[in-house]
């Protein structure tokens, strides 16, 4: 049975072991579907410290074999998601019973092991049932739409503000059409066409190229005011300081998304402009809200362009990933063959 584990920066091998639950709290799922994700070829180019050897991917979707006598809700067949984060256990928060609250979140592929691999042998409330609604993609794009929900949580934000989101890729794409299902306006930019088309095509109204025109659209689009909120996606390519210069005073700047682009923001415009500046890379504990979301078609996946594999070799498709310079529009899916 195929398991994929990273000994070392861009080495990773494939060592076919088996598994078997070892607890009555435990058990044991088949890989169906795996999606790669930028967190993926961050951890393959060596962007995170990590102890090796660690199995990576983060976006995964099972079927569940074998169940232990105390696996509540779970029982076998049924479909589900697997967590991509865990609580640590050993923080303040945790050792004080509030799990919910862990200020180290642990990753999937970064702290312990990811699900490159046919099987999966982990407690219960490590993964979540999907309802018959909910397709496998959509699924696959849990953690994302999470992250979205995130931003929306940290921004505060009243219905009718406005919002830059510079980059107009999946993940750009998908926290603005959450921002909109809040009813928060969202201001997409972005210099790739097809990504600003497929924006229009999701229901997001305002989408910009970052161009010379951007000063006066986004003038039109916010009367003339600046924006309450930016969100600069890591993924993107245009300039970080285009996040400060979209914002009036006072307001919020989120920096989003895995990359392994380094981006500088400059102090003297969070200053003078006495701009908050936040991270959001993960978004533990909010599965259940954003399963409940998918069931209410709060975001629509089925515009993303998707090629769905079922003879690949991880290792290669990786190195393709790192060598190539320009992404892929395609969200790539690794279908698992029973």
């Amino acid at each position: 049975m195929d398991s994929w584990i990273l000994k070392g920066v861009k080495h990773l091998v494939n060592e076919p072991t088996s598994v078997n639950i070892t607890s009555s709290t435990q058990v044991k799922i088949k890989v169906t579907h795996l999606m790669l994700t930028d967190f993926d070829d961050v951890l393959y180019n060596g962007g995170f410290d990590v102890v090796y050897p660690k199995i990576p991917g983060r976006a995964a979707v099972g079927i569940v074999m074998e169940t232990g006598d105390n696996c509540y809700g779970l029982e076998k067949g049924t479909r589900v998601y697997f967590e991509p984060t865990r609580a640590c256990g050993e923080c303040l928060e945790c050792k004080s019973g509030r799990p919910k609250e862990c200020t180290t979140v642990e990753s999937a592929g970064k702290d312990f092991d990811g699900f490159m691999r046919d099987f999966v042998v982990c407690e219960y409330n490590e993964v979540a049932p999907l309802p018959d609604s909910v397709s496998d993609f959509q699924a696959l794009c849990i953690e994302t739409i999470a992250i979205a929900e995130n931003i929306y949580d940290k921004l505060n934000l009243s219905a009718g503000q406005r919002v830059a989101i510079i980059g107009a890729d999946f993940s750009g794409n998908i926290i603005a059409q959450v921002l909109q299902y809040h009813k928060i306006t969202p201001i997409i930019i972005d210099n790739n066409a097809y990504n600003l088309e497929n924006a229009k095509r999701c229901g997001i109204y305002y989408a910009f190229a970052g161009d010379d025109d951007l000063e006066n659209n986004l003038n039109s689009a916010t009367s003339g005011n600046l924006c309450d909120a930016a969100v600069y996606c890591a993924t993107s390519r245009l300039p970080l300081s285009l996040a400060t210069r979209l914002v009036s005073n006072g307001k919020t700047v989120v920096i989003s998304c895995q990359s392994e682009i380094n981006a500088t923001l400059s102090a003297r415009d969070v200053l003078n402009k006495n701009l908050r500046v936040l991270g959001v890379s993960q978004a533990y504990d909010y599965t259940d809200t954003v399963i409940n979301m998918l069931v209410h078609n709060a975001v629509d996946v089925d515009h993303f362009a998707k090629e769905i594999l079922t003879e690949y070799n991880p290792a290669a498709l990786f190195a393709e990933r790192s060598a190539t310079a320009v992404k892929k529009s395609k969200m790539t899916i690794l279908k698992m063959v029973l």
